[in-house]
């Protein structure tokens, strides 16, 4: 994984990056959503529930490399972006949209995600 300049001096965009490579990669801490997260899927599939998130996780394909190119927060919302590789080869670009439950940063409520 490399990870953003962004994160330099800020916990709170690390934490951005660090939930962005984890939804990319199907691997997260549960404790960074709140139990009635939304995840609003590229395919504008929409999964409500953090149990409903992590199910959903466990089966996405392992991208070989994670990018994150910027990951920035303001108040209760925040942003990464990036690309991953695959073992195929193939690549594909990534934006995560956060809105956090409080102006802390560190425990989402809604995942917009793009790609």
């Amino acid at each position: 994984m490399q990870g953003s300049k962004d994160c330099g001096n800020s916990p709170k965009n690390k934490f951005a990056q660090d939930v962005a490579v984890a939804l990319e990669c199907g691997e997260t801490d549960p404790g960074a959503f709140s139990e009635n997260v939304i995840w609003e899927t590229p395919s504008t599939e929409q999964i409500t529930g953090k149990r409903a998130l992590l199910e959903h996780l466990r089966d996405r394909p392992k991208p070989s490399s994670v990018v994150v190119q910027h990951a920035i927060t303001h108040g209760k919302v925040g942003a990464a972006s990036g690309e991953v590789t695959f073992a195929n080869g193939h690549t594909r670009r990534f934006c995560h949209v956060f809105e956090f439950t409080s102006a802390k940063a560190n425990c989402i409520a809604v995942v917009r995600s793009y790609s």
